[in-house]
């Protein structure tokens, strides 16, 4: 008979991607085996994951909502709901294992596989730890963590440091700086800034390039701008005119992006700290505030406390980021430096570490 596994997760391209890539790893070291995945309706997952292959079921929750109390009103009987729907996926299924990764089907699966005894393995993406993960984790046969040090959060027996699973089209980049600048019609005898936020956008990003645009322009300077879809129209209005911006709301093959990147502007969510690392490029981070125990200022101070990367407050990019971009390119010493120390903090083959570790526990 058949491995079968139930990998649940979501919401964002940082739990999405990774959980993909472990997918793709245990397919290749089994064929046979049959991969099922559980998201939250109306999240990208569900159109993710049927796109990289896979069958995947929704379930009606959410996570609970920090600005607005009212709107968690319905948030027990989604939960109830979700439950009920995780067991008739789980008897209809039969899962040999499974696996989360963070998102907010992960609790709901995790939890019932292990009231029934099924054994379950976790993905902690960021170095400070989910309250669901930490709880769930009291009971996970493996908890696989971005970075050494998650002892205060798992119990350290159970506990494999493997980093976080990386895009093989990302991993694997073998484009040439000079391909990928022709790719975006862009001046390969030039620095080049990429700046990313997210299929969304990061607004302070957004709003500090587009009040300095010019200075691009006055320091001989490239800019790369992926948007997000928020007031794309807006920032690509002010782009227009400047010959030396290339912008559109998402890059669809961001390898490109990365292969004609000198200094990278970025948040600091998980998967985008890990690419940073696996791909050694110097970057500039402005860590989304509000996100779940201000765990990406953990992740780009990881960074900064290894002089791999500069950090930007929320709050400052206005007034600070485009200066320090200027800053840094003028200084090619710097930027040399941080590579070589990011390119020391890359874990990589984390999907197929994992998938490896997986399959030896039910052997």
């Amino acid at each position: 008979m058949p491995k079968r596994f139930i990998i649940a997760g979501g919401g964002t391209g940082g739990h999405i991607f990774p959980a993909i890539a472990i997918a793709n790893a245990i397919k290749d070291k089994v064929p046979t085996a049959e991969i099922l995945f559980i998201g939250a309706k109306g999240k990208m997952e569900m159109e993710k994951v049927p796109q990289a292959g896979y069958e995947i079921k929704g379930l009606d929750i959410a996570g609970f909502n920090r600005s607005s109390l009212l709107k968690n009103i319905s948030l027990p009987w989604k939960l109830i709901k979700s439950f009920i729907q995780v067991r008739t996926i789980f008897s209809s299924f039969k899962p040999t294992a499974v696996i989360g990764v963070g998102g907010y089907s992960t609790f709901p699966v995790l939890r019932y596989a292990q009231s029934k005894g099924i054994p379950t393995f976790i993905h902690e993406a960021n170095s400070f730890a989910g309250k669901s993960n930490i709880l769930l984790g009291k009971k996970a046969t493996k908890i696989f963590v971005a970075t050494p040090g998650m002892e205060r959060f798992f119990p350290k027996e159970n506990l494999l440091v493997s980093g976080n699973p990386v895009r093989a089209a990302i991993e694997n980049n073998y484009l040439s700086r000079k391909q990928a600048l022709a790719y975006f019609k862009l001046d390969d005898s030039k620095t080049t800034i990429l700046a990313v936020g997210g299929s969304l956008g990061a607004a302070s990003i957004n709003n500090a390039l587009m009040e300095h645009l010019g200075e691009f322009e006055k320091n001989n300077l490239q800019l790369i701008w992926q948007t997000g879809k928020t007031n794309a129209d807006l920032y690509k209005n002010a782009a227009a005119s400047y010959k030396n911006i290339w912008i559109d709301s998402f890059i669809t093959q961001m390898e490109y992006g990365y292969a004609a990147a000198d200094i990278i502007i970025s948040r600091a969510g998980a998967m985008a700290v890990t690419e940073l690392c696996v791909l050694g490029k110097a970057a500039v981070l402005v860590p989304f505030p509000y996100a779940a125990e201000d765990h990406q200022t953990a992740n780009a101070m990881l960074l900064v406390n290894n002089g791999a990367a500069k950090i930007i407050k929320d709050s400052d990019a206005q007034t600070e980021l485009v200066k320090t971009i200027i800053e840094l390119s003028d200084n090619p010493m710097e930027q040399e430096n941080m590579k070589g120390q990011i390119r020391k903090m890359a874990l990589r083959n984390a999907a197929e570490f994992i998938a490896k570790q997986i399959l030896a526990s039910l052997s």
